[in-house]
């Protein structure tokens, strides 16, 4: 909970806003309740066979020459306090991220043209990239790993594996700064010490985005639901106690 509580603050409060103060397209992650209708309108809606449709809709806005702002609020929603259910919602945001890139890259020169190069460039690394990141982090662990093992009494090879473990903690150094200062704008510095766990919490993303590659393959359309009600704070559990 401590490290969602961490990555939230640091993408709603640190990252998103400065892609809105820099005008570059983003997501609307979480905020579709916000949009005006007529703009939602004006660009066809959203996907309905997107698992993640905000993702998809944010991109379509800047396409259509929208500018996405981050308001200065709160969404206040219930984390998956359980592995399985944070599993099964990462798999679907992650699933839907592909479709996302699938969708929008079919003709790219077109996409280059309405959003720009700089547009384009952010789509390639903040929807394609963060996909790959996920896909490519736990072979790159288990390579790191296999690297130490074999590479044992072999300075040459314990340099190249000391060069992929510096590439390696400079990830996980942009993860805990980002959720730092997240934390720190809210005030909630006393959740920092679960960000020690990053290097597990990146493990368990990359898992989901490869449950999320086959199920886009075998099932790309299947939804799995967020259960909530589990929380004491949930007014679902309120309900039904």
């Amino acid at each position: 909970m401590r490290l969602f509580t961490a990555e939230y603050a640091g993408l709603f409060d640190v990252f998103l806003p400065g892609l809105a103060a820099w005008r570059l397209p983003l997501p609307a992650w979480r905020l579709i309740e916000s949009l005006p209708h007529r703009g939602v309108r004006d660009v066809g809606a959203w996907d309905p066979y997107n698992v993640t449709e905000d993702a998809d809709l944010g991109m379509r806005l800047a396409r259509f020459g929208y500018r996405t702002a981050v308001i200065q609020s709160t969404t206040y929603e219930e984390a998956p306090a359980r592995l399985r259910p944070w599993l099964k919602q990462r798999t679907r945001w992650l699933k839907g991220w592909m479709q996302t890139w699938l969708v929008h890259m079919r003709a790219p020169r077109r996409l280059k043209r309405e959003l720009g190069w700089v547009g384009f460039a952010v789509f390639q690394l903040l929807v394609g990239g963060t996909v790959l990141a996920g896909l490519v982090h736990s072979l790159f662990v288990a390579e790191l790993l296999w690297e130490l093992a074999a590479g044992a009494g072999d300075p040459a090879a314990l340099a190249a594996v000391g060069l992929h473990a510096i590439a390696l903690v400079l990830g996980y150094a942009v993860s805990i700064v980002l959720g730092l200062l997240g934390l720190f704008r809210r005030g909630l510095l006393g959740c920092a010490f679960a960000l020690a766990l990053i290097p597990i919490y990146l493990v368990l993303l990359s898992i989901a985005a490869w449950r999320a590659l086959f199920q886009l393959l075998r099932d790309p359309y299947r939804w799995e639901k967020t259960e909530h009600g589990l929380a004491k704070s949930s007014r679902l559990a309120q309900r039904a106690a």
